[in-house]
């Protein structure tokens, strides 16, 4: 969607890219699921760190049908090895009412073990 786009190359200009290519797709796409199963509750086995037990009962608070993200970009967050994921997105909740311009910041953290790279998701306080 052309508005979409806009939103992306605004988010891209005010805030430059400091993250690998590597890293910032990696992120992105974490960021997009983690977003999507929090919001609609689908693809919360992948996270059972942030959701518990695979089978939980939690309802969704958006329909999956009208849930998009409108942009999201990856930066570093203050101390080496932190990242934030920037997503702008649109919903309508479980009451129909749909809403664009939503925005949600989630935190990462880089480990490195035996040469392997891995973000894990933390919730910030």
């Amino acid at each position: 969607m052309a508005g979409d786009r806009a939103i992306q190359q605004a988010l891209e200009a005010a805030w430059p890219a400091d993250l690998s290519i590597e890293d910032e797709r990696h992120l992105r796409a974490a960021g997009q699921a983690l977003l999507r199963a929090d919001a609609t509750g689908a693809g919360r086995a992948r996270w059972p760190h942030v959701f518990g037990a695979p089978g939980r009962a939690v309802a969704p608070a958006f329909a999956a049908a009208r849930f998009r993200v409108q942009a999201v970009i990856a930066r570093r967050d203050g101390a080496a090895g932190q990242a934030v994921v920037h997503l702008v997105w649109a919903g309508a909740d479980r009451g129909g009412t749909y809403s664009d311009g939503r925005i949600t910041d989630l935190h990462f953290t880089r480990s490195t073990a035996k040469g392997a790279t891995t973000w894990t998701f933390h919730a910030r306080t």
